[in-house]
């Protein structure tokens, strides 16, 4: 009998561990995530059919760690012009004039305890849809990604298949070509990528 205890024992610690670590993980409770905005925004058309610059709208995100979200002013630049007289431009205009901040639901949302910087990965040559996905295809912004500790050390550890050309790096249908390893293996010595997997790189 105490044998059989101590065995339902190990296997409900073990299930219970396992049951955790999955479910209780950034894949499954992040990946996927797709949140309603205030202001129904179409990356799709932005993006993807107007071909619209990722850097228009997000300013910084070659300069500094954050990306920043644009203010109203950056989308009233075309829309004073552009489909004014649609009820969400209306709505939208309406906020602009009142002063009211747009109260974006952040999707891709790195934990406290973790550093990243944008320009950094930028300079080196990653692209945004190698962490971001095929944003130019999303009417509504959703994580593709897991963005775990685990899947950011697999890149540093290996991160050949996703350095690419500087002047593609808002190009989102961008892929690898025959000669991606021996490009990658130029790049690393010219920007001098040798991407650090120690704790205090992401944990200061």
């Amino acid at each position: 009998m105490p044998l059989v205890v101590a065995a339902v024992s190990v296997l409900v610690v073990v299930g219970g561990v396992g049951y955790f670590w999955y479910y209780g993980s950034p894949k499954y409770l992040e990946e996927g995530f797709r949140p309603v905005q205030p202001i129904p925004y179409s990356h799709k058309i932005h993006a993807g059919d107007n071909g619209i610059d990722c850097r228009y709208c997000h300013t910084s995100v070659e300069y500094t760690a954050q990306a920043s979200i644009p203010p109203l002013q950056t989308c009233m630049n075309c829309h004073t012009m552009i489909k004014k007289d649609s009820d969400t431009i209306k709505a939208m205009t309406a906020m602009y004039v009142s002063g009211e901040p747009v109260k974006w639901v952040r999707v891709h949302n790195i934990p406290d305890y973790a550093y990243f910087n944008h320009s950094i990965h930028i300079a080196k040559g990653i692209g945004c849809s190698s962490c971001h996905g095929r944003i130019d295809q999303m009417e509504r912004v959703e994580q593709v990604k897991e963005l775990s500790m685990g899947w950011c050390l697999s890149c540093h550890r290996n991160p050949d298949q996703y350095i690419r050309p500087l002047d593609q790096i808002t190009n989102m249908a961008w892929q690898p070509g025959p000669n991606q390893e021996e490009y990658a293996r130029r790049m690393k010595v010219e920007r001098d990528i040798n991407p650090p997997t120690d704790c205090e790189t992401c944990h200061r």
